[in-house]
């Protein structure tokens, strides 16, 4: 396995706009960095979970019955969608306070096994970098685990980011703006994994 080249894929699968990136930014403008951490791990260890499941042989499994793929990606779209339109409709006293739900570690790791970004970039990884030999269960663990120390660096971004947010936006009619905008991000981002 070529590492740099891995590593690239994995920090640009893991920085760019998803909807567990937009719920982490959301849910650490709402509750704080710290706070966060609990769904930030669970989901990079989700997501390195399923990269050591798809390289172990669960990818394969999907490729030969497209129809549980499928309906695995329209459940994880339908939640997203439903999601999304909870944070659109969020009242502005919900957005100062800390009535607002938490994004949990458990949703955090389930998000991931129903989202169709999660399994499609496992199946890329495997599918481009598990290298074939003797070994490949000890070198697809070594992936999934740079995979999660990247995705835990680049996730942690995107928690500074939403604490960033409280300061950027100061008026609780730019907040519920703002939180709008994260909605229809996470929106587009559950329904562009599907119509691709």
């Amino acid at each position: 396995m070529n590492l740099i080249p891995f590593l690239l894929f994995a920090f640009v699968a893991s920085i760019t706009p998803g909807p567990t990136n937009i719920l982490i930014l959301t849910n650490s403008q709402h509750h704080g960095v710290k706070a966060t951490l609990p769904a930030l791990v669970s989901a990079c260890a989700a997501a390195s979970a399923i990269v050591l499941i798809s390289g172990a042989g669960a990818g394969e499994l999907l490729h030969q019955y497209p129809l549980v793929r499928q309906g695995m990606s329209w459940a994880g779209v339908l939640w997203l969608s439903w999601m999304s339109w909870q944070l659109f409709c969020a009242p502005a006293a919900n957005l100062s306070g800390n009535t607002h739900t938490r994004f949990t570690a458990r949703a955090a790791a389930l998000l991931q096994v129903i989202n169709p970004k999660t399994w499609m970039m496992a199946l890329a990884v495997v599918s481009l970098f598990a290298p074939a030999g003797a070994h490949v269960l000890r070198d697809v663990a070594l992936m999934a685990l740079w995979f999660l120390l990247i995705s835990v660096a680049c996730l942690l971004c995107w928690a500074w980011l939403g604490k960033a947010v409280n300061r950027l936006f100061r008026t609780t009619a730019a907040m519920v703006r703002f939180q709008r905008l994260m909605a229809l991000c996470l929106f587009i981002s559950a329904w562009a994994g599907m119509l691709a």
